[in-house]
């Protein structure tokens, strides 16, 4: 079972009253658990380092195996597994799910924590709107030497009927009533206080800076979207597609400020390459799918929601399959290695040292005249299907030069933002025309099996005709599209 977890934490002293919350709700409670939670980790604690935790929890309501990853501030995503006989052993399902931070690194006990809570909910009628957690901890700490730390907290969390209106609301009751937003993200990170994952020593305001904070921030998506890839979570392998594009067209262009990255950019290109079968496979499904739904049933001949459906999302099944083999091979953990070091001690150019501003921006320059020499090499090409190859070139040249500007927007400003929507105006044109290619291309190879299989074929060609005109628009379409936007781009850089 999974869930989104998002709550409120408040450090309250031993004599803290809980606030009267009436007018909020219908109050009930407070009702008394006794909770008993043991938590693993590394030993070295690289889950608690990345903010996540990892228990095995008796007493309350939702007692068993509970995984929580962080998505955003206040905000995480819970796993549930039921309790297991054995209290030492974490189950298989859940220690899959954090492989990307083990590494084959053994999973061990590393702290207790004992929680009298009182409990206090808020309803309307029937519906639960928010829960109101006083908690007094004793938290004992495994290792070389056993520690033994006791605290209070009060935590208020969401339920399924309120909204975050509501919970803002609870919680300024609850700081008026002497409660102080706590600083940890969990009771185990108070515990523990881990150390955060190493980033390089780099001067404020320099490129070097600028860069390797983007480096970090793309491979902490990277890393957060691996759980959720191996659950086949909707959107899942998209995202983490991109968190690897951005890294690799990153590395590209900023080489002059991180330096010697031409292996890990390879190792980036083969996992994209390996998202990118099952992305693609559920993307031209539900293309399919799209257009089936909007023709006559009349026009709809033969088993093709068949073919263009279930057939096609069974070699997407496959492809997540060879995805899942791929994140759980030594080959996908050296590249995990390979992030952490570029973001930790990366190698640095002289490039690194010089002004954010000035270095950055002549890169991102730099990046769109890539853009407009692609698209010059490509017009001079006679023969049309060299051409259209070379066009390719160019959307990919845009796509580059649109995630360089986006690294840069929030550190140097100066058009970045403006520059980043331009690119990626020309990126989605040329998408539309490659994408209606290459729907072509799937639907004749479709329709061949089904005429082979003896099906009728009637309505694959209506659909290639459909395609086809969607991608003639979009070609008719460019010349103007190019022309408005290499005139903003000019008057912006």
């Amino acid at each position: 079972m999974v869930g989104i977890e998002i709550e409120d934490k408040f450090d309250v002293s031993p004599e803290f009253t809980l606030p009267d919350l009436s007018g909020l709700g219908d109050v009930v409670g407070p009702k008394s658990h006794q909770l008993v939670a043991l938590y693993f980790d590394t030993a070295d604690l690289r889950l608690a380092a990345r903010g996540i935790t990892l228990r095995r929890r008796r007493g309350g309501d939702d007692a068993g195996w509970h995984l929580k990853l962080p998505k955003a501030k206040g905000v995480r995503q819970e796993i549930h597994h039921p309790l297991t006989r054995s209290a030492k052993i974490v189950p298989a399902e859940l220690a899959e799910l954090v492989r990307a931070y083990t590494r084959g690194a053994e999973l061990e006990l590393v702290a207790e924590l004992e929680t009298r809570r009182n409990v206090t909910v808020l309803l309307d009628g029937d519906t639960r709107l928010v829960e109101v957690a006083d908690d007094r901890v004793k938290g004992t700490v495994y290792g070389a030497e056993t520690t033994i730390v006791r605290w209070r907290e009060v935590e208020a969390e969401l339920l399924e009927g309120g909204t975050a209106k509501l919970l803002a609301k609870v919680g300024k009751r609850l700081r008026k009533a002497g409660a102080v937003p706590s600083q940890a993200t969990s009771k185990l990170a108070k515990l523990l206080e881990p150390a955060p994952p190493p980033t390089a020593p780099t001067e404020p305001g320099t490129a070097g800076e600028v860069v390797v904070a983007y480096l970090a921030s793309q491979v902490n998506a990277l890393l957060s979207q691996d759980p959720r890839v191996r659950r086949a979570e909707d959107d899942a392998v998209h995202q983490m597609r991109v968190a690897a594009r951005r890294l690799r067209s990153a590395l590209r262009a900023f080489k002059k400020v991180v330096t010697g990255t031409d292996h890990v950019q390879d190792e980036l290109r083969r996992l994209g390459t390996v998202l990118g079968e099952a992305r693609d496979l559920e993307v031209i499904r539900a293309r399919f799918a799209k257009l089936l739904d909007g023709l006559a049933p009349e026009l709809v001949a033969g088993p093709i929601r068949t073919r263009l459906g279930a057939d096609l999302h069974e070699r997407e099944q496959e492809a997540y399959g060879r995805i899942r083999e791929e994140l759980s091979g030594e080959r996908y953990y050296l590249l995990l290695d390979a992030l952490d070091q570029l973001v930790s001690a990366p190698s640095l150019g002289k490039a690194a040292a010089r002004p954010a501003r000035d270095e950055l921006r002549a890169i991102a320059v730099a990046g769109w005249e890539r853009v407009t020499k692609r698209y010059d090499a490509a017009q001079a090409i006679d023969d049309p299907e060299r051409r259209a190859l070379a066009m390719h070139d160019v959307r990919k040249a845009a796509k580059r030069a649109r995630y360089t500007a986006e690294a840069l927007k929030p550190s140097i400003g100066g058009g970045m933002g403006r520059l980043a929507k331009l690119a990626e105006g020309v990126q989605e044109i040329l998408g539309l025309h490659q994408d209606g290619v290459v729907a072509q291309e799937t639907l004749l190879q479709e329709a061949e099996r089904a005429r082979q299989a003896g099906e009728d074929t009637f309505t694959y060609g209506l659909l290639i005709g459909i395609e086809r005109g969607k991608a003639e628009r979009a070609d008719a379409e460019f010349p103007e599209v190019w022309a408005e936007t290499v005139k903003a781009v000019g008057k912006l850089l």
